[in-house]
């Protein structure tokens, strides 16, 4: 007698980005004797939930790379040198769009197997800007805040991750310094400035919305006319059948012509808990979402966001999403990967607290700039 089949547990977001593909991946591969099911999580929940307390429930995990060092510290992860063969990390490291593949790189293993690829873009709305305004730089953006509804993303951790993609604007990448410093003086308040300048011309409650919630707003009403920084969902590029009107997406703003757009990297990718036994159909489904057929045309279809470069550039699927893809591929080629030690999504999520408060209250920078280096310092100290 036969022993009874395992059922995979697989936890994604709550979005149709994040789950309405993998809903149906699992119709077509349950056919194939692979029995697997999707729970969901919320937006805030995949931010900042403790990965290691998601892998001792599920056995199928997507996440963003910071939360690694989390996990690896944990040990609730397999990487994927232990099932993945070289040749086939090596495809996905050269196919895969901008620094995802090696987002999900530390202590020298690979975590997760990139899924979707994302970064905070520019979102508008064209019929809310006046005429033939040009959105390409950030000086462009302070000005365009004086006549047109401006908000920047501040909930949960974006006020931080706002704050690092326009200091990488200016050419200077958060934490990178040998002396441990969160990022200089003189870029740290030239971005404050630009936080400071379009903060005093959105509405309060606006800072209580996360990126879902700004693309919502911007599509069904005329409240927001244009968000420079907010991670681009694909699902906003059309127009919906309950009439939410499309938004336009382009690389994130500049400081001047010639410059790389600054953006953070975002995106998912999927972790397999250490208490999951891999099977051959298990590795098949696995490779079978990051093979180039489903990358560029099943992910797609069913409203995800793909990772391999090939996809983002295809005139296919940029023709079925209005060209979110070829619009915004510079920025996500270019975007900074975040820090994955153990410890940094505290510090995301206190900094990025600290900054928003800051900027709420219209504290000056020479407070509130050396309140987030000593934040972060701390947690150096803390590693060492």
């Amino acid at each position: 007698m036969k022993g009874e089949a395992k059922e995979y547990r697989g936890l994604t977001w709550n979005h149709p980005r994040g789950f309405r593909a993998l809903d149906e991946s699992v119709r077509s591969w349950s056919e194939k004797g692979l029995h697997l099911g999707w729970a969901r999580q919320s937006l805030e929940e995949f931010e900042s939930r403790s990965i290691a307390e998601v892998c001792s429930k599920y056995d199928l995990v997507v996440l963003d790379h910071p939360h690694l060092g989390e996990a690896v510290e944990a040990g609730c992860l397999i990487p994927l040198e232990d099932w993945c063969e070289a040749h086939e990390l090596s495809r996905l490291r050269q196919e895969t769009i901008g620094h995802v593949f090696d987002s999900y790189f530390y202590e020298g293993k690979h975590w997760a197997l990139p899924l979707d690829a994302a970064t905070q873009v520019l979102a508008c709305r064209p019929d809310l800007l006046p005429p033939s305004y040009s959105i390409d730089e950030w000086e462009a953006i302070c000005r365009l805040s004086e006549v047109a509804p401006v908000i920047i993303s501040l909930a949960g951790p974006h006020a931080l991750l706002t704050f690092f993609s326009i200091c990488l604007g200016f050419g200077e990448p958060p934490l990178s310094s040998r002396s441990g410093r969160l990022i200089s003086r003189e870029t740290g308040e030239r971005a404050f400035k630009v936080m400071s300048i379009l903060v005093d011309k959105m509405e309060a409650s606006a800072a209580c919305l996360n990126p879902i919630q700004i693309l919502e707003t911007m599509a069904t009403s005329d409240s927001i006319a244009c968000c420079p920084l907010v991670y681009g969902y694909v699902n906003y590029s059309v127009v919906s059948d309950a009439g939410r009107r499309a938004i336009s997406f382009k690389n994130a703003p500049r400081f001047m012509t010639g410059n790389l757009p600054g953006s953070t990297l975002g995106g998912t990718g999927i972790g397999v808990s250490l208490q999951t036994s891999m099977t051959p159909e298990l590795k098949s489904y696995l490779l079978w979402l990051v093979s180039l057929e489903t990358q560029r045309g099943f992910l797609p279809h069913w409203d995800g966001q793909p990772c391999l470069r090939s996809a983002w550039l295809d005139s296919e699927v940029n023709r079925q999403w209005n060209s979110f893809y070829l619009d915004t591929a510079e920025t996500v080629e270019h975007a900074w990967g975040r820090p994955r030690f153990p410890g940094y999504i505290k510090f995301q999520t206190e900094a990025s607290a600290l900054l928003r408060t800051g900027l709420l209250a219209r504290a000056p920078a020479s407070t509130l700039l050396p309140q987030l280096s000593t934040l972060y310092e701390s947690y150096q100290n803390n590693r060492s």
